[in-house]
This record gives C-alpha cells, structure tokens and sequence, in this order.
C-alpha cells in the first residue's frame, strides 16, 4: 500500500479522487478506454458502495447480497476500482492490466471471468434489462420462500445508468414492465452527464427523461450536483423507502470531472486524456501528480472495512438461513433445490411420451411437455412476449405474475421481445430460477442481442421459438423465418434444437433444462406433424446426441439423408422409397448441430461414415452451413429466398420440402 500523502484531504475526497484516477491511469496505460464516466460518477458509486450497497468481497456469490449493475458497462474501470478497494479478488496488476490478454479487466465487465461483476455489459440496454430480471428474480423468490418469521430473501437491485442506456429501446421496454409490476426494490442512478460520442445529447435527445419515467409508474427523482454526496445518499435512501414502485435518481454530473481541457466534452468519453492533460488533471483536483496507481493507505483502511462488514452480513442472513432450515426443513430444500436448479429426483419420469399415428405439432409437444415438467422443476419459470397460445409457454395452474400478484409464476411480458430475453438473462444471474422465453423463430431477430449475451455469459435460459419456417402458411414472408436457423447457430455456445416430431420434443426439454453451460433455443412448428413410429425407427433419445441414424437399410448405405424438423419425416419416407427401389439410403435426425459437434469422433464419423460421400440434407431454412455436412459432393434442399403466403402444406410443396424431391435428387447422386 502506497503512504499517505493527502493528510489534510477528507477520507471522502482522498477515496473519490482515488476512484477517479485509476480509472484515468489504468485508460492511459492501455491506450484505450472510458475515462469521462468514471471521473464523473465516482461520487455517486461511492455513495452508493459505502452508504447502501450490502455485500461481501470475500463472498462474492451469498444469495442474498443486494446486485449492482454497471449499465454503463464502457465505464468498466469505475467498477473495477470499486472492486479493488473493496477487498475483492482483483488486485492492483489487474488494474494495471486493463484490456489486456488474460486480465479479469476487460474493455467491459464480463460476468463470467471477475468476481464482483454481476453481469456482462457494454451493448447499451442490456444491463438496465438485466437490472429488472435481478428484481424481479427477487420478488418472486421472496414471496416463493418468505414467511413472516424468516425472510431469507431480501435485497436491492441497485444500477448506474447512461444516457445511451435511457435512449436504448430495450430500456424502455423493460422500464415500462418494470413500473407496470411495481418493482419497489429497484434502484437505478441515471448519470445525466448530456455528453455522447458525437457530442452533446442535445444533437438527438432532448425530452424530459424524468418525465417519461413517471410516466412508467417509476419513483423519480432529481440531484442537481454528483459531487454532493449527502443529496445523493438521502435521494438512496428515499427511493429505498418507496416500496410501490421502482425508482430512478437522475444525477447531474460531469463527464470528465476535474480536466481543464476536456471536462464535459465528447473527449473524454472515449479515449485517454493524455498524459500531459492527466497530469493537469490531478493538480486541479489536488492528487499527486506524478504518481500512477496510487492509492492512499487511508483509503484502503477506509474502503476494506467492506470486508469485515460483508462477512458480517453474510453470517448474518447464514443464520437466518439456519433458523429457517429448522422451523420450514422442506421449503429450505426447497430454496436450495431452486437456487442449485437441481431437479429432484425421478423429474424424467413425469414427461410424456406420444404415440405414433399422431399430427402434432411440436410446439404443442413442447407446451404439454412443459405443462408436466414445471411442476417438477418449480425454479423453471417464464413465459411469452404476447403469443402465449401461440407458443404455448403457460402452465396449468400458474397464474400471471402481476404487481399486486407475486405469487404468479407466469410472465406476461408483452410486445416487448428484446426486454423478455434481457430480463431472462438478469433473472438467470440472480440465481434460483432458470427463465423460459417464448415468441416466434422470426422474431429472434428483435432479442438477438440479448440471446447473444446469453450466450456469452454461460447463462441456461431457454428460448422457445414457435412457427419455424415457410410451414407456417398463410402469414406470409414477413412471418416466415429463412435465414434465422443458421443466424442462431452461428453465435457460439447457443444450442440449437430442431426437434422432428413430438416424441424429439420431450428429448429437446430434458436437454435443454440440463444444459448448464449456456442458453437454448428449442424451434417448434405450427404445423401438424406425424409422430413417428418408433418401433421401426430409432429411439427419440438420440436427439440428446444431436444427431443419430433413425432408420438405416440392411447393409452398407450408398446414400445418407439428413433432416431437421419438420423435413426429417421426409427423409425418412425417402429412404424407404430408395430401398424399395435398390438403393440403400441411411436416413439421419439431426435436431442439433451443437449437440452432434460434441460427441466423440467416432461416433460422428459411425453416423456419417466419410466414405459415403453421396449425401442430401433437407431443411426449411437457407442452405449455406449445410456444406459441413454434405461436403461437395453432396446437396442441400433449402430455402434460399424469402417464403410466401399460401397454406403451409402448398408452400412447402412448392419450394421442394417433400420427400419426393429428396428421393428424387438422392437418385441422382448415386446415378
């Protein structure tokens, strides 16, 4: 620890400037950065940090610490200063390695790599999104396992906001349910600084945001001055104590606090001061200023009093944990089964099985599998953005979730796709539940975003996506997704499911609750398909493979046909056209690309041998991607231009998704 050399500044004033200055060191060590928005906000994040927010540096992950989201995620070394003074796993070489390879200091938080960082931000939005997920995750689990002798949960979601982040349309979408459901243990510090990259927020943002925010149903309020750090604790507390409604505290403060040059200008968003202008900087404000990375003993003395504090709170709610195990031993199994998402045993036993002969489509394989499934894995809880019997994502027996309704456990979250999955994503972070998403395939566009962050942040929500493909008929090519299947396969860690019929829908949930390791998305028809007849197929529990031979001809095959969805019927009639006829054709399910890369090679090369290189793949989608699986000598029957309005089964025909075309172009490969 560096001594003190500031023995006449007030600890307040010494911690702030200490905050500020490395953030601002470790911008100009890397060469790239935020440093205005941090030497802007470091007194309200101080505020906030050392009047409010209760955690635990040395147990960064206790159930029942209040979250913080740094929306405003470019100003990532605001909160890494925070978390390095505070006594978390981040010490001072972390600092100094700042977007660098192998730092847990990247450009932007990242949830899954630094301790203390509740969720991964920068995409504008995102973070104010996940901030209600986290609320709303608490509200439910409190009126879930709460009883009026023990509440074991009980806790803030506290976030920093930007003017981006307000102007985002994900935000307001959020904002707007946020109010609706009356989240009161939201907390968000909106840093008015009126600067962006191009320049002041007046060039495309001038309404009244307070204004707006009323109109929400949020608690609004206003500090005049970021440095005034008993207004901004009494606004904290005053939108702690408003328990009907969430609160915003917009702030005004001023990006680049302190540099005479660059202080409430577009300079200092976005890059470093320079080292001539930092110096100037520190002696304007009173700092050392040949020192980098300098932090006063006094303000770790100051700041590592979290620690000792953190513990406390910690083994405090532990022994409430404990009282609550004795007086209510099947509820606290119960908590702890949701918050490890830990499916009781026998869960398997409950999921239905459909007989062959059926139409049906998956979707409603998947709602009624899902009608079976939550019962048993209570913490499995989501909904719809407004299609909910389109979707078919509700559960008998679960009422909506609303304000004056906590104890619902359906989510209406209304034409608002892109605050559904942000919301989901803040719900799976917060711990003890595992959020459910429904809209349709065509609408992953509007929430990609967000899906993509699910992916990155190894977080299991599930996307359910109705109404696949051209088979949805009538609404048309606006309605009719294309390009969304190999869209949605190229964002790394998403497993996508395509399952072929009802029975490989019921295998598409138990993969998907049991995936750990990142979200998936389960696409489903709207049109009827058969179920297949297992008795002379392979078994539906393949799909946990991703791919597998569903139905193979005596001997060696001289033809493999592979399908997806609703196609995978047709390679299947297919190859036992080709057999009648001679030709030994394999036919191939392979419901998940993601699924299949992760098994052995072996395996892989016993379900496609490499020397049968005579190979179609059918899917209602466009064909680029396939080329993996066909190689060159192979074909792919797709969907390379947009659909059309007509009934789904006309459609189809037209576009050659038959079984007729797939035997037909299977001819010709062999000759």
């Amino acid at each position: 620890m560096a001594h003190d050399l500031l023995e006449d500044t007030d600890i307040d004033t010494q911690t702030i400037n200490a905050i500020r200055f490395l953030s601002a060191d470790a911008v100009q060590r890397a060469e790239s950065g935020h440093p205005g928005a941090p030497m802007g906000l470091a007194p309200v994040a101080y505020t906030l940090w050392t009047r409010h927010l209760r955690h635990s540096p040395k147990s960064p992950d206790w159930p029942d610490r209040d979250r913080f989201v740094l929306s405003a995620g470019h100003a990532s070394m605001l909160l890494y200063s925070l978390l390095h003074l505070t006594g978390y796993d981040l010490p001072m070489e972390e600092l100094k390695n700042f977007r660098q390879w192998g730092s847990k200091t990247p450009g932007h938080p990242e949830a899954h790599l630094t301790a203390g960082v509740e969720t991964t931000t920068g995409p504008l939005g995102q973070g104010f999104a996940n901030g209600v997920g986290m609320a709303l995750a608490e509200r439910l689990l409190a009126d879930q396992f709460n009883t009026p002798e023990h509440e074991i949960v009980d806790h803030y979601t506290y976030a920093l906001v930007s003017d981006g982040d307000v102007m985002e349309g994900i935000a307001q979408e959020s904002a707007s349910l946020a109010g609706h459901l009356g989240l009161g243990k939201l907390v968000y510090l909106y840093d008015d600084n009126r600067i962006t990259i191009d320049g002041g927020t007046d060039l495309a943002f001038t309404e009244d945001v307070g204004q707006r925010f009323e109109a929400y149903g949020w608690h609004v309020q206003r500090v005049d001055d970021a440095n005034d750090l008993e207004a901004v604790d009494q606004a904290i507390a005053a939108a702690k104590a408003e328990t009907e409604r969430p609160s915003i505290i917009s702030v005004r403060s001023h990006i680049g606090y302190g540099s005479p040059n660059k202080q409430d200008t577009a300079a200092a968003h976005g890059a470093p001061l320079g080292e001539e202008e930092l110096r100037r900087t520190k002696e304007a404000l009173g700092w050392p200023a040949d020192r980098s990375f300098y932090v006063p003993d006094a303000v770790y003395d100051h700041m590592r009093t979290a620690v000792d504090e953190g513990e406390a709170h910690r083994a405090e709610w532990e022994e409430k944990r404990s009282a609550y195990r004795d007086a209510h031993p099947e509820k606290a199994a119960e908590y702890d089964r949701w918050m490890s998402r830990t499916p009781p045993e026998g869960w398997e036993e409950a999921l239905p099985t459909f007989e062959a002969g059926e139409q049906l489509a998956t979707r409603k394989a998947s709602g009624l599998t899902l009608n079976t499934l939550a019962p048993e894995l209570g913490y499995l809880i989501g909904g719809s953005a407004d299609l909910t019997g389109s979707n078919k994502t509700d559960v008998d027996g679960r009422a909506d979730f609303q304000k004056d309704a906590p104890e619902g456990r359906y989510f209406r979250f209304g034409v608002r796709e892109h605050a559904m999955a942000g919301m989901s994503n803040g719900m799976a972070l917060h711990g003890g539940l595992q959020p459910y998403a429904g809209t349709f395939l065509i609408f992953s566009d509007y929430l990609r975003p967000s899906l993509r962050l699910s992916a990155l942040m190894e977080q299991p929500v599930v996307y359910v996506f109705t109404h696949d493909s051209i088979g949805l008929g009538e609404d048309g090519p606006t309605h009719q997704p294309v390009e969304h299947l190999m869209a949605l396969r190229a964002i790394p860690n998403l497993t996508l499911i395509r399952p072929a019929d009802a029975n490989e829908a019921v295998e598409a949930w138990k993969a998907a609750v049991t995936n750990t390791e990142g979200p998936t998305a389960l696409v489903l028809t709207r049109q009827k398909l058969p179920v297949l007849d297992r008795s002379r197929l392979a078994p539906a529990r393949g799909l946990q493979r991703g791919g597998y031979v569903i139905q193979d001809p005596n001997g060696a095959p001289d033809v493999i046909l592979i399908g997806t969805g609703s196609e995978t019927q047709h390679t299947v009639a297919a190859a036992e056209a080709l057999n009648e006829d001679g030709i030994a054709a394999r036919a191939v399910s392979m419901p998940s690309w993601e699924l299949f890369e992760a098994q052995s090679e072996t395996y892989r090369r016993k379900v496609l041998p490499p020397d049968v290189t005579a190979r179609v793949a059918i899917e209602a989608g466009v064909a680029q991607g396939w080329e993996r699986y066909v190689g060159t000598e192979g074909r792919t029957i797709g969907v390379d231009r947009f659909g059309a309005s007509a009934p789904g089964e006309r459609v189809m025909a037209e576009y050659g998704l038959t079984a007729e075309h797939v035997a037909e172009v299977a001819r010709e490969l062999v000759g």
